[in-house]
């Protein structure tokens, strides 16, 4: 046996054999015992630690893997996202994770710092918008009716279908140039046309043609045209209230003013490109500050040589219809009606013009001329009524039958015009009221 320390309790004695308690050295025999040599220890072994059970040790080793990973995961959750920095390139180890991708990530709309993949051009001042675009924007005249389009090459000019509807070619002026147009193509389901233009220089402005897609509500905008089919440089400005669907046809509404003669002009944004073809207001039964405008997008699959159906009535009359339940004749005659007075507020426009010609004119030549209506000079419309001087140094004859065909060109056109509004179901009543608003009463209208 031994005590705690490892050392025996007694020792036998070998003469007598008795166990002798260890504290004692003499055995009652007599015999002595030798004190054993000290212990030897070996030069390396007070150095070595005392060993430790492999079992331990793995529990040991797990719980500090255990511990390292509690920690890296904490550690991870606390980071922020990594902004994403471009720098250049280098090479990456294979075993190397890589970074996340923005989908994998977990933190929702993740900001991003510095320059967008796809900045917005800066916007130009209207100032800057209007005086580069009205080179481009032309005045049509066709006889009948009067609007606007632009140029979107040097030759070749858009504008609506309503405007030269029924016409081969047509005359078309920017700026102080006069040209002859030849109607190329018609799209009547979209009220869209190209007019070849004859004899235009290389440098002829145009206009870029931007997207529909790129219009949002509140966004301003610009229309630019001929007011009145003879008011050039007439420039408005709005806000785009929404982009709808009329059938097939994309429009954009907006509260920039469009009038009369403005059809088939830009609806620029304020980059400058243009987004819409201006078309009508709606019918007057509706509220002020309603126009619309064809979008862009249907002029590029125009030029690309596409067309669509044909329909009896234009987009923005659908529309009408769609807004004021009418049956499809009454958005018929609200459209003759439209084209109706656009005709007589270009007659009025050259009658003012003819007012002012025949008043010097008749100083010399006119001894008299009988009333027949509203303006002296419908006198010439009815032959031999007009009495003139002579022998008074001016060729009377002469003055008398230039200012007659001029005179008798507004006459055709109101003819014209009120045939076709007849045609399209215009009440007599509307007819005699344009007449009178326009001053142009004449007693041989209805003969």
């Amino acid at each position: 046996m031994t005590n705690q320390s490892g050392e025996p309790l007694s020792w036998n004695c070998p003469a007598c054999s008795r166990r002798v308690p260890a504290r004692f050295e003499d055995c009652r025999c007599g015999f002595r015992r030798q004190a054993p040599p000290p212990f030897a220890v070996a030069p390396d072994a007070a150095e070595q630690p005392r060993s430790t059970p492999a079992s331990l040790l793995l529990i040991l080793g797990a719980a500090l893997g255990i511990g390292v990973a509690v920690l890296m995961l904490r550690s991870r959750g606390e980071q922020p996202a990594a902004i994403p920095v471009t720098t250049a390139a280098a090479p990456v180890a294979t075993e190397q994770p890589q970074p996340a991708t923005p989908e994998a990530s977990v933190i929702p709309n993740p900001v991003r710092i510095g320059t967008p993949s796809s900045p917005q051009p800066e916007q130009l001042s209207i100032e800057t918008i209007v005086s580069q675009s009205l080179p481009a924007v032309a005045s049509i005249d066709t006889g009948t009716a009067r609007g606007s389009g632009f140029f979107v090459r040097p030759d070749l000019v858009v504008t609506n279908n309503h405007v030269v509807e029924g016409q081969s070619s047509v005359q078309l002026q920017a700026g102080n140039v006069k040209y002859s147009a030849h109607v190329m193509t018609t799209s009547p389901g979209v009220d869209l046309a190209l007019l070849q233009v004859y004899g235009t220089s290389p440098n002829q402005p145009t206009l870029r043609l931007g997207s529909t897609s790129d219009a949002r509500a509140g966004e301003e905008v610009i229309a630019i045209g001929y007011a009145l089919g003879a008011l050039s440089n007439t420039v408005t400005r709005g806000i785009v209230s929404a982009v709808r669907q009329s059938g097939a046809v994309t429009l954009i509404q907006t509260d920039a003013a469009i009038n009369p003669g403005n059809s088939g002009g830009p609806l620029l944004d304020r980059n400058g490109n243009v987004i819409g073809i201006n078309t009508m207001g709606v019918s007057k039964q509706m509220s002020e500050g309603l126009g619309f405008a064809i979008s862009v997008d249907h002029v590029k699959d125009l030029l690309a040589g596409h067309t669509t159906a044909s329909t009896a009535t234009t987009p923005l009359a659908q529309l009408n219809q769609a807004m004021n339940g009418g049956s499809e004749a009454d958005q018929q005659r609200a459209s003759g009606q439209m084209q109706l007075e656009q005709a007589f507020e270009w007659a009025s426009k050259n009658g003012a013009q003819l007012d002012s010609d025949w008043d010097k004119g008749a100083k010399t030549c006119v001894v008299s001329a009988p009333s027949v209506g509203d303006r002296t000079w419908f006198a010439t419309w009815e032959p031999g009524s007009v009495r003139l001087a002579v022998n008074n140094g001016y060729n009377c004859t002469g003055w008398l039958d230039g200012f007659t065909n001029n005179a008798n060109q507004i006459r055709a056109t109101l003819t014209k015009a009120t045939d076709t509004a007849r045609a399209a179901g215009v009440y007599p009543g509307v007819v005699r009221d344009l007449r009178r608003k326009y001053r142009l009463e004449w007693r041989g209208w209805d003969h």
